[in-house]
């Protein structure tokens, strides 16, 4: 690592780096009153012209649930609608407590994640591992996604840090690259125990 470039901020995604997303359990509770597949569905929803509307924010919730209702049919209410879109999440974070606790000790903790209003309600409310992330840049707050570069600046205003001194954290690679782009260290996550090996060579540690 350069000198003069100690890592201050680290900073994770959300989806599959903390919490595990079966979309298949969504998409299944969601076709129960739509006229197609899981799988028909959620290329349908990704290909919808309102799909980063959503994702941006540039729509509430509520919208998002008739637009969709109107488009591909379906007789579920609102709360039915939320409820199955939650599905996706599992219950069981994937990093452990522990090792949270010990970064957020000694760095500034963030999370930057393209999401939506009705995943985030419910999530900061059900892991209680939010606690240990005082920063949280949701795409639908920001009006950008990864890989823009706007939103990963969001992160580093709130960390009160420059690029060299970050660390972002995604299975994505190609939203790491563009972190690195912009002077991050980047880490793409494939398990817990490597990722503590990636930070351990950064310097970053949990101890």
């Amino acid at each position: 690592m350069p000198a003069g470039s100690r890592i201050r901020a680290v900073i994770f995604d959300i989806g599959r780096v903390l919490i595990r997303v079966d979309l298949s359990r969504a998409m299944a509770g969601l076709s129960q009153s739509i006229p197609l597949t899981p799988g028909e569905l959620w290329k349908a929803l990704q290909n919808d012209p309102h799909w980063m509307d959503w994702q941006e924010g540039r729509i509430s919730p509520r919208d998002w649930y008739l637009h969709v209702s109107k488009r591909l049919g379906g007789a579920l209410s609102f709360d039915e609608f939320s409820t199955a879109w939650n599905s996706a999440l599992d219950p069981e974070p994937i990093q452990s407590e522990e090792f949270l606790s010990g970064l957020a000790r000694k760095y500034k903790m963030a999370v930057l994640s393209n999401t939506d209003p009705i995943h985030m309600a419910n999530e900061e409310a059900r892991y209680s591992f939010f606690r240990f992330f005082p920063v949280r840049i949701y795409s639908y707050r920001v009006g950008a996604s990864k890989p823009n570069p706007l939103i990963y600046r969001e992160a580093l205003r709130g960390c009160k840090a420059s690029a060299q001194e970050a660390v972002f954290i995604d299975d994505v690679p190609a939203y790491v690259d563009a972190a690195k782009q912009l002077g991050m260290h980047g880490v793409v996550f494939t398990a817990p125990d490597q990722l503590i090996e990636d930070l351990a060579d950064l310097g970053v540690t949990a101890g």
